[in-house]
């Protein structure tokens, strides 16, 4: 049968199906229209299925947040090519999803792909969208925040995002403060807040883990004539328990004692002393504990002490890092 322009134009408005896959949709269902978009669902289907394997490593990162600043919500929504990636509706779906995620109060992936937008579920609008694009699409992360205070960086590119709350002090220039923070969990990738959540036997690991690591480094440095670095004892501040602190400062005067320095100056270089011994020993927290980390735009103090200088009361509470790739 004969398929007019003018219904081949609104179901590709509805749908945003390809032009000849719209033609293709009303002539299969001999012009019904939602027998063309039932059959446009169905080649979505097999589109996805047939991508399911395939990597999504492209995408965008969004945030959205309420109108109190009170709740957010970060989202990562992946596709496999960055041409995808970069077009607008490819875009406007993922704000799309993730405004809706918000209102919905959704707190995991699972909650928003079960969601329903438009009629659908998202799952099902992700299919609808394979179909028209060819490409496996997915809400590959997602996170929920809610605090007195919330502030958001997405990172050039889309590709990396953060939500952060936190509690100012009641001092002004909390926000420039807080999203200088933000940037830097996008720089650095910090996984917890503080060592205390490490697990023990995580910890235990790490520490014949990084020791093998910087000993099979030093072998080359030494191959070179470079300076060796120090292999540490330990880790985390986890392990730094008070009997070992003592441990260490008494070994740092028997140190100075046998440089021949006088005691009494003892107490002006024991200090600067152990924090270099804290500092040489904490490595994974350095690494993954955000308070732990010395802050990116000032690397003379950790982002604990930043944010103490800057009010007693002020607090991170939680934080989410989302990126795509």
């Amino acid at each position: 049968m004969s398929i007019s322009a003018k219904d081949v134009a609104e179901l590709r408005k509805q749908t945003g199906a390809g032009l000849m896959d719209c033609k293709k949709a009303l002539q299969e269902s001999d012009g019904d229209y939602e027998g063309a978009l039932d059959y446009l669902r169905k080649k979505g289907q097999k589109v996805a299925a047939k991508r399911a394997d395939r990597d999504a490593t492209e995408g965008v990162v969004v945030t959205a947040t309420d109108d109190a600043g009170t709740t957010g919500v970060v989202m990562a929504l992946s596709c496999e090519t960055d041409f995808v990636a970069k077009n607008e509706s490819f875009i406007e779906l993922a704000n799309q999803i993730a405004t809706a995620a918000l209102k919905a109060g959704c707190k995991t992936a699972e909650e928003v792909t079960a969601m329903e937008l438009d009629g659908q579920t998202v799952a099902e609008k992700l299919v609808e969208n394979t179909g028209k694009i060819g490409e496996k699409i997915e809400v590959s992360s997602y996170s929920l925040i809610t605090g007195d205070n919330l502030t958001s960086y997405i990172h050039a590119g889309s590709k990396i995002g953060v939500l952060l709350s936190y509690k100012d002090g009641g001092k002004d220039g909390a926000d420039q403060l807080f999203r200088g923070v933000a940037m830097h969990i996008a720089a650095m990738n910090p996984s917890i807040l503080h060592f205390s959540e490490f697990d023990n036997e995580l910890v235990e690991k790490e520490t014949v883990s990084l020791q093998g690591q910087i000993k099979v480094e030093n072998e080359d440095r030494q191959r070179l004539g470079k300076t060796l670095k120090t292999v540490p004892q330990f880790v985390s501040r986890l392990q730094l328990t008070p009997e070992v602190m003592s441990a260490a400062e008494t070994q740092i005067k028997e140190e100075l004692k046998a440089e021949g320095k006088p005691e009494k100056i003892w107490d002006r270089i024991v200090p600067g002393k152990l924090e270099r011994f804290v500092a040489d020993n904490t490595l994974l927290d350095q690494e993954r504990c955000l308070l732990n980390q010395f802050f990116a735009m000032d690397d003379t103090k950790t982002v604990e002490q930043v944010v103490k200088d800057f009010h007693d009361d002020a607090e991170i509470v939680a934080f989410s890092r989302v990126a795509v790739g």
